[in-house]
């Protein structure tokens, strides 16, 4: 199905709207998570700290405020469905200056700068920014626009290391749990951290990212993968690192692994972790104008 030229504007002002939609509203399954967390806790310090989130939660849904002041690294994780017909440069054009809108329209604080001279546009965008993962959806009528705005505090907390085979499923608990521990308040806590298994450097990076967009509650579809989040989780649950590091029963939300089949002679292993607001937002958009909107 080719899409009618109008289709370019809606996705644009989609994103325009994920944007900043994304950084007032909490996805539910984060909120009903935090909510869980703050019911168990049993330090006095990481009670209150959870009560200060659940309010900044509630301003943020109530009053149409920001939750954070940042507004992260602009990601898009786009699937076309494989009946659509569309120019993928114009995609690329409208989903940037979505971007961009929201920053100048709202206004936002852009966040993007130019590595060395740390120039800001004050749009959101630069070079390859925002970043955006095209994937394909076969039978699908449909352009699925997944957002995240991915914060420097957690985002700075990324590693990898090139494992081999013969350090086994331990090397992997070792160099994860190490990784956490290392952070410690930097991700802002408690967090859901993402693994990324197998492939090469740059898409075990990419596997681990994708994984802190997976709902919460979720589990690898592959059991012996699920089996190594619930460990992992339990490990890290166990560090007592807590909310914002000081303490507490909750230092992760959730452990999301995600995989690839590697080289006979590898193993990478990354980590990815997203801070406790684990901010996303979702939409559908149809050739005829339809959109539906989620998280």
């Amino acid at each position: 199905m080719e899409v009618p030229n109008d289709f370019y504007t809606l996705v644009e002002n989609v994103c325009r709207d994920l944007y900043i939609q994304s950084l007032k509203e909490i996805p539910p399954d984060v909120v009903e998570a935090i909510r869980r967390a703050a019911g168990r806790e049993t330090k006095e310090v990481a009670k209150r700290i959870f009560s200060h989130y659940i309010k900044s939660i509630e301003l943020g849904r109530d009053q149409n405020m920001m939750v954070c002041q940042d507004t992260g690294i602009p990601i898009y994780w786009v699937e076309i469905g494989s009946k659509l017909r569309l120019d993928g440069a114009r995609l690329t054009e409208a989903i940037t200056r979505g971007t961009e809108r929201a920053t100048r329209e709202h206004p936002l604080r852009s966040s993007i700068v130019s590595p060395l001279k740390r120039e800001n546009r004050q749009t959101s965008t630069g070079q390859r920014i925002p970043i955006i993962h095209y994937d394909f959806a076969p039978d699908s009528e449909a352009l699925d626009i997944l957002f995240m705005p991915k914060g420097s505090g957690s985002e700075n907390m990324s590693f990898l290391k090139m494992l081999v085979p013969a350090d086994g499923v331990n090397g992997i608990k070792r160099f994860v749990l190490e990784q956490v521990v290392g952070a410690g308040a930097k991700p802002c806590p408690p967090t859901i951290v993402g693994v990324g298994i197998g492939g090469s450097s740059d898409l075990c990076m990419t596997l681990a990212k994708k994984a802190t967009a997976r709902p919460l509650g979720s589990h690898n579809p592959d059991p012996q993968m699920a089996a190594l989040e619930d460990e992992l989780f339990e490990a890290i649950n166990q560090t007592g690192i807590g909310p914002q590091g000081l303490g507490g029963n909750t230092t992760a939300l959730a452990v999301h692994v995600e995989s690839a089949w590697t080289h006979i002679t590898c193993n990478p292993v990354a980590v990815n972790m997203q801070c406790w607001r684990a901010e996303r937002r979702r939409a559908k958009v149809w050739p005829d104008g339809k959109v539906e909107v989620g998280f």
